[in-house]
């Protein structure tokens, strides 16, 4: 595992149009078998793209990844900011991904894989809130649904130049200067409110290229408009929340070839998600999604909707989506 205090850092320069990779070896006590080496961290800082802001990515790469040759599983997670550093840009814990995935497979209750994370950038909610769902809704409804970014319009939504992001130029880069499984069956994509969102978006609109989601604390409302979301019998509001069903109930794959997780708290945010949970769950039974098999949704009476509620359960996902 990764030591905070002790790590050691080697900044190189590789072929990635000039950017500045820093790789973090972790260091633990005694020495290591030479049938063993620690997990590190790569760093790429400004991974650059055509389709997206540059942003830092990091790469999580499982003890012993340096002592085999073997290809590995890998698990695209969102808001990468908020995975590994000591304390998120928040002021928060981080997500606990070191541990969780150092804890899982030391149990090999998952398969052996590399974690991907990808920082978000000011734009967060243009990057995550699903495209096409949101060109389904009226103007009334478009100017009122994201408060914060008051240049939200139909024709400047990022989600899909996001997800080609993911899958034509982070991907490829990631299959080839990584030992990765490239297939389907072993790519996975994973985030947390509207990091939920993109999450199914991406398996739904490139359910070829990934084999399973995990929606923690799944932002349904979309809108990030409190006064809206937050009272009932608001047309506005309802126009909003349904706006992402209609187009699952469309593009959501059918059951057979993908694993789905959902789940969420019931403090603030979270308290607002059992109705429009329980909507996807009956889309996910009328697709034909086996609870338990292929899709699991829980819910963690307590749970708030921050990084220390999804530290606390993060193993779970993570084992449903990675087991064998």
């Amino acid at each position: 595992m990764i030591n905070q205090k002790r790590r050691k850092t080697l900044q190189q320069t590789i072929g990635l149009a000039g950017a500045l990779v820093s790789t973090s070896f972790g260091v633990t006590a005694g020495a290591q078998s030479a049938a063993s080496s620690p997990d590190r961290l790569v760093i790429i800082d400004g991974f650059p793209s055509q389709q997206i802001q540059a942003r830092k990515v990091s790469v999580w790469l499982p003890p012993n990844y340096d002592a085999n040759t073997d290809r590995y599983t890998v698990l695209y997670m969102h808001d990468g900011q908020n995975l590994f550093d000591p304390v998120n840009p928040l002021g928060g814990p981080n997500w606990g991904i070191v541990e969780a995935m150092t804890m899982l497979l030391g149990k090999k209750a998952i398969r052996r894989t590399i974690v991907v994370g990808v920082n978000n950038s000011p734009l967060r909610w243009r990057e995550y809130a699903p495209t096409a769902a949101v060109r389904l809704l009226s103007p009334a409804a478009l100017e009122v649904v994201a408060p914060n970014d008051t240049n939200v319009k139909a024709e400047n939504l990022l989600a899909d130049h996001y997800l080609r992001f993911l899958v034509t130029e982070l991907k490829p880069y990631i299959d080839k200067n990584f030992r990765t499984k490239p297939d389907q069956a072993n790519t996975f994509v994973m985030g947390s409110s509207m990091g939920g969102l993109i999450s199914l978006y991406a398996l739904s609109s490139y359910p070829e290229v990934f084999g399973g989601a995990g929606c923690v604390s799944t932002h349904w409302p979309l809108s990030t408009n409190r006064a809206i979301i937050t009272v009932p019998n608001d047309a506005r509001r309802e126009e909003i929340g349904n706006a992402y069903f209609k187009w699952l109930a469309e593009h959501l794959p059918q059951a057979g070839k993908h694993r789905i997780y959902f789940d969420h708290g019931t403090i603030n945010l979270d308290s607002l998600y059992a109705p429009h949970q329980l909507t996807m769950d009956a889309l996910m039974s009328k697709k034909g999604y086996r609870r338990g098999l292929d899709w699991i949704t829980q819910v963690f009476p307590g749970a708030d909707h921050n990084e220390q509620s999804w530290r606390e359960r993060v193993e779970i996902p993570l084992q449903f989506l990675l087991r064998e």
